[in-house]
């Protein structure tokens, strides 16, 4: 019994000087317990999973160079870097590269199933629709004075459906003209070249003088079959630069209300000046069986003077010349002319989105993620890639990339062609039948203009009625 006691007595000593060790080693040692206690926070946190898709956009963070650049690289970089400083969550960022010819499907049937993605990275052209059909969450929320200051008034009208931010502008690709300057050396009309760097400017009235002498001066030893400028109507593609050409006499196309108003004098003007230079010959012909993707094939073989271009565009044509796929010659850009002198100028701005998922905690860290890669100053670098949207990122790159500070003077004359009115997808079908139908005199101009703004305004008012943004 004494032995059994004492047996006990020893258990219950040990265990009471371990407790001892374990209290007397905790506290003395500070370090140790600040750094037991920072990974029982980290990991106390509650973990938050998010996704993004995008479309292929460019490769690489900064360059793509870069080894393994590839669509995603970007994302999968801003991803660990803001899961590394952000306080809320456990956050992880899942990146999805998704065709876009498949975006719209894989969109609505997700939408359909009520998993959207929780972020969406596109060109805000192709994404309106969804703001008014109330699948995103507003923005304006993330956006602060630096940014407004930083990103010009014109690209935040791109992105302002309504009352609010849909999306945050990231960088953008510009509509301009693109023109042959050796066409026009050889014409005799060297005095409205403008610089290699330079968006020329031009008057509507410089512009008809243009299309005259690359009709009647231009060599046609030289230059056989070529025309001044492109024309075409044969679909939607590329219809951002037709509803251009019928602001050129001073026409806002919509009004205040989001109604096409196109069909007052200025523009019926603009749509005769369309007809007449098609019937004159300086455009190509059969404008209502050629599409954007013919015409840019006929300028890039010295066919067109003129013709229509995009940042991305406009550098593919220049790196194809450079690599022998495409015939050189000195191809410069233009604005759009207008009666008034002031350019023309409009462009697809790119920039993130949030989808209404119904899970409060991912849509805040979604908005939260939106904001940090759009204004972290290391990661906006990266809208070199196509062209940037802030004057900061502007400033830092226009030596390197000349065309950027043209750009950002562009800006000041910006139209949003879209108008962010609801339907505009369906708008788009609306346009191209009733040009085709002005081009082979099936209507006058002011009859196919009147035509298109009965039926577009008709899509418009149908789409209202089932925008959650509509007043």
């Amino acid at each position: 019994m004494v032995k059994k006691r004492s047996w006990q007595l020893s258990i219950i000593v040990m265990l009471i000087l371990a407790l001892v060790a374990g209290c007397s080693g905790n506290g003395g040692n500070d370090n140790a317990g600040t750094s037991n206690k920072g990974g029982a926070e980290k990991g106390s946190k509650e973990a938050v999973e998010i996704s993004v898709w995008l479309t292929p956009q460019w490769k690489g963070v900064l360059e793509a160079t870069e080894e393994g650049a590839d669509y995603d690289s970007f994302f999968q970089y801003a991803a660990n870097k803001f899961a590394e400083q952000y306080d809320k969550y456990n956050v992880k960022v899942n990146v999805e590269v998704i065709a876009g010819d498949q975006r719209d499907e894989l969109l609505n049937v997700n939408l359909s199933g009520g998993t959207p993605p929780d972020v969406f990275f596109e060109s805000v052209f192709a994404m309106g629709d969804y703001a008014h059909r109330g699948a995103l969450l507003p923005l304006t929320d993330i956006v602060d004075d630096s940014a407004r200051n930083d990103i010009a008034e014109g690209y935040w009208k791109n992105v302002t459906f309504g009352d609010d931010v849909y999306f945050y502008p990231f960088a953008h690709n510009p509509g301009t003209l693109a023109y042959n300057a050796d066409m026009f050396k050889a014409a005799g009309l060297e005095s409205y070249i403008g610089g290699e760097t330079e968006i020329k400017t031009w008057t509507l009235a410089d512009y008809d003088k243009i299309l005259e002498g690359l009709k009647t001066n231009l060599p046609k030893e030289q230059y056989s079959n070529a025309y001044p400028m492109a024309l075409y109507a044969l679909n939607n593609q590329g219809d951002t630069w037709n509803l251009a050409y019928l602001r050129m006499f001073g026409n806002s196309f919509f009004d205040e209300n989001g109604n096409i108003i196109v069909d007052d004098e200025n523009g019926a003007k603009a749509a005769e000046w369309m007809k007449s230079i098609y019937d004159n010959g300086y455009t190509n012909p059969g404008a209502e069986s050629v599409s954007s993707n013919d015409a840019n094939a006929m300028f890039q073989n010295q066919q067109l003077g003129i013709s229509f271009t995009n940042a991305v565009l406009f550098n593919n044509a220049k790196a194809d010349m450079a690599s022998g796929k495409a015939q050189k010659f000195d191809i410069r850009m233009a604005n759009i002319p207008s009666e008034s002198g002031d350019p023309l100028t409009f462009t697809y701005v790119v920039g993130a989105s949030a989808f209404k998922t119904g899970d409060a905690k991912r849509e805040e860290v979604a908005k939260d993620f939106i904001k940090f890669f759009s204004t972290d100053p290391e990661l906006v670098q990266s809208s070199k890639n196509s062209v940037p949207v802030r004057s900061s990122v502007v400033n830092a790159y226009k030596d390197q990339y000349p065309f950027f500070a043209a750009y950002d003077h562009n800006a000041a004359y910006m139209f949003a062609f879209t108008g962010n009115v609801p339907g505009y997808s369906e708008l788009r079908q609306v346009l191209f039948p009733e040009l085709q139908a002005m081009y082979i005199g099936e209507k006058t101009p002011a009859e196919a203009v009147s035509s298109y703004q009965a039926k577009g305004n008709a899509v418009i008012a149908k789409a209202r009625e089932n925008s959650t943004l509509a007043k």
